[in-house]
């Protein structure tokens, strides 16, 4: 959705097709320049919907030497509500705010950063990630339960889940505040929930808390600044039945 508006094309101009994934194919970080270490290759639990979601099969069909686990979703919407990282990267960073802005980054972000508090404000994020895909008419699974399933963790719990999952094991903590774990999940991902729910009717107040937070230890404002909004990739005004018809 995001790229066609970038590109200048209505989301119903299917001269272009589009496809989207649910998440990365693997968990990288950067080592050095031109160097990286993989802490996971995903095996499973990675979906995929074109634009327009009829022709998501011939998209899989010409990745599936590659990618031969990739499941089908029924749109992009599908694919967007899954994407996890909204639902972790902010709420961790803003609960481990003064560890990393003191230490430069010396924190475990996962085995260090999440807590049994950590959890369930991460859990109450997902279970609005859920009611706004239940809205649309989209099963959204817990972030746990298709971390599990990738092989990221070994049980699909938000605690001790996270905290002794073998796939985020030795991951560090961003070296400041100013990161793409607020700059992007924060500034792109729940702001692009929080307009999506609003739009359709479904509150997000705990997304809407973290933005708040997050804006404020950054001295900006992440919603007023709209980088992903339902206006922005031309979606506004569309109720919960049509933005699935639009998909389609």
């Amino acid at each position: 959705m995001a790229f066609k508006a970038a590109a200048g094309l209505a989301q119903d101009d299917f001269s272009v097709v589009v496809a989207d994934t649910s998440t990365l194919p693997y968990a990288v970080r950067l080592v050095e320049p031109g160097k990286i270490h993989v802490f996971l290759k995903v095996k499973s639990g990675v979906s995929l919907a074109a634009l327009p979601a009829r022709l998501t099969a011939r998209v899989l069909a010409m990745v599936a030497d590659v990618y031969p686990t990739w499941a089908e979703a029924r749109n992009v919407l599908f694919t967007a509500l899954s994407n996890g990282n909204p639902v972790i990267h902010p709420a961790v960073t803003i609960a481990n705010a003064a560890q990393i802005e003191r230490t430069g980054g010396d924190l475990l972000f996962y085995e260090e950063g999440v807590t049994k508090a950590v959890g369930r404000l991460m859990e109450a994020v997902d279970r609005e990630r859920a009611a706004i895909g239940e809205a649309l008419g989209l099963r959204i699974r817990s972030d746990p339960d298709i971390g599990h399933e990738q092989g990221y963790m070994s049980e699909p719990t938000y605690y001790p889940g996270y905290m002794k999952a073998p796939g985020f094991k030795g991951i560090k903590s961003q070296s400041q505040l100013d990161h793409r774990y607020f700059n992007e999940d924060a500034g792109y991902g729940l702001v692009f929930l929080h307009s999506l729910g609003e739009q359709i009717g479904v509150p997000t107040p705990t997304m809407d808390a973290l933005l708040h937070v997050a804006s404020t230890m950054m001295g900006r404002d992440y919603l007023a600044e709209g980088a992903r909004t339902m206006e922005t990739l031309g979606l506004a005004g569309y109720s919960a039945t049509e933005l699935p018809q639009l998909l389609g």
